[in-house]
């Protein structure tokens, strides 16, 4: 079934008494699986702009995540694309799985940050990364950010993908896979308190793997779009101490061939009504325009960067397209 796309479509309406043509912009949304944060967060992003962009009509869609939505919002099939940073930047420069192919993207603001998340169950005894050799794993569906950032991690740490069998499964079905025991270790680059886990830690008891400082610094090193950070303890049953891990930050990017005022408003609305995001979910305090220009791993758009001048912020020159 073709996807719905974005889609600039004109709707030809008579405004009520004046005669006058009025256009609706269909915006759509690349996300992610419904068991992790991207879903929800874009089908907040997508109200507000639906609410307080006139003339804008905006849908949250499911993809496969990261990777997926980057060609997407490349082939004009969504007009948006929630991204981990690092994949972000590999589709920019034509990195990684881009092979060489340099994708049309900017910046358009930054959302939250996501933390590397591998989960095992208590009973498996697994409490280092480096005893996913020869172990059944899911390191993320195909084209998703955390299938990305898994490999990219482990490929840092010298475990190549003969090492492990990889159900490359989404993350709900990954919470399944490892309730049912068909896989030992599954991993998740999301916002802390993602419903899967929660869910699959009520039901069993969890260990969510830590890295060693020695670990952190040869990821880090690999790596420049990564940071060494904790995830806080009691935010899953069962893990009450915080867990050094890896963490990226997300992206949302934009077809460079938007227009400037067109992304000016959006980002606008989306900075002006980040209280409403953040009662879709509590990751959405991180969605500031300080935060874009801090953080952003790729060139912002011109309307982005329109809307942080008229905000008093400067922009430095590694950002400009």
């Amino acid at each position: 079934m073709k996807r719905l796309s974005i889609i600039v479509a004109v709707c030809a309406a008579l405004a009520l008494g004046a005669g006058m043509a009025m256009s609706t912009t269909f915006i759509s949304i690349g996300t992610g699986g419904t068991g992790g944060i991207y879903y929800p967060y874009g089908g907040g992003v997508a109200e507000i702009w639906s609410k307080y962009v006139p003339g804008v009509k905006a849908v949250a869609e499911v993809t496969g995540a990261s990777v997926e939505n980057v060609k997407l919002a490349h082939k004009g099939e969504t007009v948006v694309g929630e991204v981990m940073g690092g994949v972000a930047l590999a589709g920019y420069k034509g990195l990684s799985k881009f092979k060489g192919k340099k994708y049309n993207i900017l910046s358009m603001a930054i959302m939250y940050p996501n933390l590397l998340q591998i989960v095992t169950l208590k009973k498996s005894g697994i409490t280092n990364i480096m005893q996913v050799k020869g172990k059944r794993i899911s390191s993320g569906s195909p084209g998703s950010g955390t299938n990305f950032m898994a490999e990219a991690v482990m490929k840092s740490l010298g475990i190549t993908k003969k090492d492990y069998k990889d159900a490359r499964l989404s993350f709900t079905e990954t919470a399944n896979a490892l309730r049912d025991g068909t896989i030992d270790v599954g991993f998740w680059s999301v916002g802390p308190g993602t419903s899967s886990i929660m869910d699959l830690a009520t039901t069993h008891e969890i260990q969510i793997i830590a890295f060693t400082p020695d670990q952190v610094k040869k990821v880090l090193a690999a790596n420049k779009t990564y940071m060494g950070v904790d995830l806080g303890g009691g935010i899953y049953r069962g893990v009450p101490k915080a867990v050094p891990t890896i963490g990226v930050w997300n992206v949302m990017i934009v077809q460079k061939s938007l227009g400037t005022d067109m992304v000016y408003k959006l980002v606008n609305a989306l900075w002006d009504h980040q209280d409403y995001l953040k009662k879709i979910h509590p990751s959405a305090a991180y969605t500031t325009p300080a935060n874009a220009i801090k953080y952003s791993p790729i060139p912002l758009h011109p309307g982005t960067i329109k809307a942080l001048k008229a905000r008093g912020f400067k922009v430095p020159a590694k950002l400009m397209p």
